[in-house]
């Protein structure tokens, strides 16, 4: 099987997005997803690849999923399914599930990982994370940030592995 992590912001009422966008910009957040995903390949939809500031991400294999037959996206290796964009991971290392709210849902009973920043605020919202059973998912390390310090929200880093 094949390394499979997501990578996620999630509000405390699991909130990810609206209107194909973020709901907040935490520097730090974006700094970290960064350290982590770069090198690695990271796995799309093609909503979530279009609401990129930079794209395709640099330093990292991006793998877009569509359900459109025969799209392309230069710089992009593309998927047209859940299974081929599977076919497409490296074997040897962690690959990244980034979005956006299906491609979550689809890829959670997969997953070995979770890297989750938990922002300790409800949001508005038109696209959600799954809920985390704890009965599946053990959190094996949290760190709580401080606003102050960040600028912005409270929140914190957390990471679930598979029990």
């Amino acid at each position: 099987m094949k390394p499979i992590s997501i990578i996620v912001a999630i509000a405390s009422n699991y909130a990810i997005g609206k209107d194909n966008d973020l709901l907040w910009h935490i520097s730090d957040d974006l700094k970290r997803f960064k350290r982590i995903t770069s090198g690695h390949p990271v796995v799309m939809g093609k909503n979530t690849f279009f609401s990129l500031p930079f794209r395709p991400l640099p330093k990292r294999r991006n793998i877009v999923l569509t359900d459109v037959a025969g799209e392309q996206i230069e710089g992009c290796e593309m998927a047209y399914s859940i299974e081929e964009s599977i076919e497409l991971m490296d074997a040897n290392q962690e690959n990244f599930i980034m979005g956006g709210g299906s491609i979550y849902y689809q890829f959670l009973p997969l997953a070995q990982k979770l890297y989750i920043t938990q922002v300790h605020q409800d949001f508005e919202a038109d696209v959600f994370f799954p809920k985390i059973d704890e009965s599946v998912w053990k959190l094996t390390d949290k760190t709580y940030k401080d606003p102050e310090k960040e600028g912005s929200f409270s929140f914190s880093y957390e990471i679930w592995e598979r029990k």
